[in-house]
C-alpha cells in the first residue's frame, strides 16, 4: 500500500501529536455526549446485519469500541487511520476493555485498500470534517468510499454541524471561539490542533451543504438528524 510522505498532510502531523490527551477532551468538551452519538452511530451502522464495516478515520477507535461491543453477527470489522500514534492508542483501549473483533489498519482515504464494491458499510465519527472542510483531496476521499462500497451500501457520519436557530448558532460558536480554541488549547497542551477545531466546526457545513455534496457525489437516500440542538449530526447516505 502506498502511503504518502507525513510532510505533505499537514494534519498528520497534528493528529500524531495529540492522542494522548484525545480521549480526555473529547469528553470535556462534548460533556460526554460524543460517546452517545457514537454509539447511535454504531447501532446504525449494524442495523441491516452487514458482513463487512471500516470505521475511517478511527482515531483512537471511539467508534470502533461501539461496534465490537453491539456486534451480535459477528461482521468482520476495519479500523482504518493515517496516524501511527493514534492506532497505537486504540490498540491499548481494545486491550484495556478486552474488546476483540476488529483489525487495525494503517492507511489513507485516498487509497482504500480494498477492492471496488467490497464493503457493506463505511462510518467516520468526528472526522470527515478534517476529509472536507477546504481539503483539496475532497472529491478523491469521496470517490474512494463510494468506489468500496457494494451497491446499497451505506456511509454513516457523526460530524459536527450548524443549528439553524440563530440565537444557539451564535452560542454554539462563541463556546468554539472560547472554550474549545483557548481552554481545550490550554488543557490539551496543543493550542494549534484545537484552534483548528474551533475554526473548522465554526465554518463547516451546515446539514443543507452537506446534503448538497453528497449528493453531488452520487450519494442517495440522505437521511440528516440533528444532535443537540443540531450541533452535530448523524447522517446516513447510501451508494
Amino acid at each position: 500500500m502506498n502511503i504518502q510522505n507525513p510532510s505533505v498532510r499537514p494534519l498528520q502531523k497534528m493528529f500524531d501529536e495529540v492522542p494522548r490527551r484525545y480521549d480526555l477532551m473529547n469528553r470535556l468538551l462534548t460533556f460526554r455526549m460524543d460517546e452517545r452519538w457514537r454509539r447511535k452511530a454504531a447501532k446504525l451502522c449494524l442495523k441491516d446485519h452487514p458482513s463487512h464495516i471500516v470505521d475511517i478515520c478511527t482515531g483512537t477507535g471511539d467508534l470502533a469500541c461501539h461496534l465490537a461491543r453491539y456486534n451480535p453477527d459477528g461482521a468482520r470489522i476495519t479500523a482504518l487511520d493515517f496516524s501511527e500514534p493514534m492506532l497505537a492508542e486504540a490498540c491499548k483501549k481494545f486491550n484495556r476493555q478486552k474488546l476483540t473483533g476488529v483489525e487495525f489498519l494503517f492507511g489513507d482515504v485516498s487509497e482504500l485498500p480494498f477492492e471496488s464494491e467490497s464493503i457493506d458499510v463505511i462510518c467516520i465519527g468526528f472526522g470527515f470534517r478534517n476529509l472536507t472542510f477546504k481539503n483539496i483531496k475532497r472529491d478523491l476521499y469521496l470517490s474512494e468510499i463510494y468506489r468500496v462500497l457494494k451497491q446499497g451500501g451505506k456511509l454513516v457520519i457523526v460530524e459536527t454541524s450548524q443549528p439553524k436557530n440563530k440565537m444557539i448558532k451564535s452560542l454554539y460558536h462563541l463556546y468554539l471561539l472560547i472554550f474549545v480554541k483557548y481552554i481545550g488549547g490550554f488543557l490539551s497542551g496543543n493550542k494549534k490542533a484545537y484552534h483548528y477545531l474551533s475554526y473548522s466546526a465554526i465554518h463547516y457545513y451546515t446539514p443543507d451543504e452537506l446534503k448538497s455534496l453528497l449528493q453531488n457525489n452520487n450519494f442517495k437516500s440522505l437521511n440528516i438528524n440533528n444532535l443537540f440542538f443540531g450541533a452535530a449530526t448523524l447522517t446516513l447516505a447510501v451508494k
